[in-house]
């Protein structure tokens, strides 16, 4: 078991330099370590920090799938919530989108368990997480051989390594070492943000509910048995001390409203407000530093497609570095980027589609409603229309999976 927090503040080496113990960074480090390829970790919380992140959950069919083969899947299938459909709302009519049709489903698992699991996993094997380890500086990564320069317990210390992988999020150093003149940006902000809670309530139904209406956007979701997640579109700036718990509580009875639904309430113990972006970075790489998950890519979390992302990036470098690695075939590493990307904007669009078709936009012309409405029915009530959204829904397929 190597969790270190004061580390040795001397130099080091190893393979792979992962930054950030995220999703992207714990699955990229869990699946070298399986194919015998040393790694460190650098994480500049703690991990207990790390491990209460709360985040969303939704676990496509094949991240889910692969979690199970390499061994960090029991507790989700213990404790998780297997999905065989989605529920689409308006007009005040439900529309259930069943994923039997492809033989797929998904797990509701929140994020923070997937992290614990994988840093579990990480230190039974005597894989090293670096917590409390501020990376500073990403040093020779176009030379061929890069170095972490890093500050751990008060102390500068340096770690040689072959690949570097920044998995270290949108404000990380990884994306912000690459030069400025190589990176192209592309981003979208929305016009409002969700306001999400926490409730000591059982679920209201057994699957998940996204609900467009006037009012604006809601969904149902859950967390456990007895706790209940659920979100409401809201105005960007909104003040959440205008927010109390009865207001919350009646606008998602009024948005989430339709036949023989009742709304499960109790005490909320959680609220925040989430704002809505898109961005993608172009290019994912330059020389010997990689990125993965947020550093390189935003989704809106209508989609449910964040953390599977990250996983998806994190499959597709750990095969391209074993294939570098053990059978000195470099091409997958080069095209990296470009393998990323061609599925990453397929998510960015599922993302958008989902976001601009269920919520309301102060700017929307009369004719923009009426093809807001046409796009839902044709999503939840044409053959091809189901059958697209399904699939995108449960996840598109990761390249090595």
């Amino acid at each position: 078991m190597r969790e270190s927090r004061l580390g040795d503040a001397v130099n080091r080496q190893t393979k792979v330099a992962i930054i950030g113990a995220g999703p992207a960074g714990l699955m990229l480090a869990h699946l070298l370590t399986r194919a015998g390829i040393e790694t460190v970790i650098f994480e500049r919380h703690t991990r207990s920090y790390v491990e209460n992140r709360i985040r969303a959950g939704i676990l496509e069919y094949e991240v889910a799938a692969l979690l199970r083969e390499t061994g960090v899947g029991v507790r989700m299938d213990e404790v998780g919530f297997r999905h065989d459909g989605t529920n689409i709302l308006f007009d005040g009519a439900l529309h259930r989108l069943d994923f039997g049709a492809l033989g797929k489903h998904v797990m509701l698992y929140s994020q923070h368990e997937v992290v614990r699991d994988l840093i579990a996993a990480r230190l039974v094997a005597g894989g090293e997480i670096m917590f409390e380890a501020e990376v500073n500086a990403i040093e020779n990564f176009n030379q061929g051989k890069p170095r972490i320069c890093y500050r751990i317990n008060g102390e500068a210390a340096e770690l040689d390594c072959e690949i570097v992988a920044a998995c270290d999020g949108f404000h990380g150093i990884g994306r912000a070492s690459l030069p400025a003149n190589l990176v192209r940006e592309y981003d979208r902000e929305y016009p409002f943000g969700w306001l999400g809670i926490l409730a000591e309530a059982p679920p209201s139904m057994d699957e998940l509910i996204y609900a467009h209406h006037d009012h604006g956007f809601a969904l149902l979701s859950m967390r456990s048995a007895s706790v209940s997640r659920l979100y409401l579109q809201c105005p960007l700036d909104a003040d959440l001390a205008e927010w109390p718990d009865s207001r919350i509580w009646d606008e998602l009875s009024t948005r989430l409203a339709h036949p023989g639904f009742s709304l499960t309430t109790g005490p909320i113990f959680q609220k925040n407000i989430t704002p809505m972006r898109s961005y993608v970075a172009e290019p994912m790489q330059a020389g010997r530093l990689f990125l993965a998950g947020d550093a390189a890519h935003i989704v809106p979390p209508t989609g449910a497609k964040g953390l599977n992302a990250a996983v998806a990036d994190a499959v597709i470098l750990a095969r391209a570095i074993e294939a570098e690695i053990l059978t000195d075939d470099p091409a997958p590493l080069q095209n990296y980027t470009q393998t990323c990307l061609a599925r990453i904007w397929k998510i960015e669009r599922f993302s958008w589609l989902m976001t601009s078709m269920l919520h309301c936009f102060d700017d929307h012309s009369a004719f923009d409603r009426r093809i807001q409405r046409a796009e839902l029915d044709y999503y939840v009530n044409t053959p091809t229309g189901r059958t697209s959204l399904i699939e995108n829904y449960v996840g598109l397929p990761i390249e090595g999976v």
